[in-house]
């Protein structure tokens, strides 16, 4: 069995949730023994395993099926978390729709990743076999390094008794930009860092300037930064706080968990059932909400959950993921009547 993992425009969106969950595919593959190419146009193989929406994606589909292969395309986005991101997303979101309602139903079957994905494709009519796997997580990658945690305090100039609350994602409303904003300004005695860069051509001008005229003391707005710095951040900041209104799954969660930093997220269908208020994490639905439970958090008058935590993302594993996508292979593999 050999599957090709396709991914388009990876030079443009690398830097985002589904560039990441590319990358965790091919480890995952690599970990569970299973053949595979990125050649688009490669002849051998056995299932396309598509993740990318864009016009050479159908043309790849309609390669892969004239050739008579298995099709499945990875549902990382709806209609739901594409509206309040970029310009105009609200007004052509019906449109968006369309196209990935287009694209999906060509498949053989889809994965999601999470139960609750799954359950708004289903709500689009979709009748192919859906399979809800996590993006998966590099554990090694966000164990505690003390070089990785120094290279973060010196990037930022930190002091031993500053208290820093981070944030990663792309510049977007639904990812609760406004609100990590308003936070930080309510709670001035901690450092808030939003890791994370959009262009600006292609964004609302509101979110433009809430970090282009950023004047808000404690408020830090670095752009996009990989390796140690952040990595390092995960495992040393006091709170990671994440308030999504709308993911499929968020993977900067799980890095946070598997960096073992106490998490903040809005209570979101995105977060059910794997993620629990005062179990694994800390849940909050409002401003106020976030402001108490940061405070608790950074104060350590909450509980400790980063135990608990990281069995989460332990569980989410790139080994685990790998035995997943296995079994999904093997059951598209062996079903023939599946081809359209």
């Amino acid at each position: 069995m050999k599957i090709l993992l396709y991914f388009e425009g990876e030079s443009v969106i690398s830097k985002s949730g589904i560039g990441r969950a590319f990358k965790h595919q091919q480890r995952a593959l690599e970990s569970a023994g299973i053949e595979f190419t990125t050649d688009p146009w490669c002849p051998d193989y056995d299932i396309l395993h598509i993740n990318t929406y864009y016009m050479n994606s159908e043309a790849i589909v309609k390669n892969a099926r004239e050739h008579g292969k298995k099709v499945i395309y990875h549902a990382h986005s709806t209609e739901e978390d594409f509206r309040n991101s970029f310009t105009l997303s609200n007004t052509i979101s019906p449109a968006v729709k369309k196209w990935l309602m287009h694209l999906y139903t060509q498949a053989d079957a889809l994965i999601t990743p999470t139960p609750y994905s799954k359950k708004i494709l289903e709500g689009y009519g979709i009748q192919l076999p859906i399979f809800a796997v996590s993006n998966g997580i590099d554990l090694k990658r966000y164990q505690r390094n003390p070089d990785k945690i120094e290279a973060f305090r010196k990037y930022f100039s930190l002091k031993p008794n500053d208290k820093v609350v981070i944030g990663v994602g792309l510049l977007f409303q639904r990812k609760g930009l406004p609100d990590f904003v308003e936070v930080a300004k309510r709670l001035p005695d901690y450092k808030f860092i939003w890791f994370g860069d959009t262009s600006r051509l292609i964004i609302p001008k509101e979110m433009s300037d809430l970090v282009d005229n950023n004047e808000i003391p404690n408020l830090i707005f670095p752009g996009y930064v990989k390796g140690g710095i952040i990595e390092g951040a995960y495992s040393d900041a006091d709170c990671f706080f994440f308030p999504s209104y709308e993911e499929t799954e968020g993977i900067v969660v799980l890095e946070a968990l598997a960096g073992k930093c106490p998490t903040v997220v809005r209570d979101i269908g995105a977060f059910h059932p794997w993620l629990q208020d005062g179990k694994n994490c800390y849940m909050g639905s409002n401003n106020d909400e976030f402001v108490g439970k940061i405070r608790g958090v950074v104060e350590r008058d909450l509980k400790d959950l980063t135990n608990a935590g990281y069995q989460t993302a332990e569980e989410r594993s790139i080994e685990s993921v790998g035995q997943q996508l296995k079994e999904v292979y093997e059951f598209v593999m062996n079903h023939e009547d599946m081809m359209k």
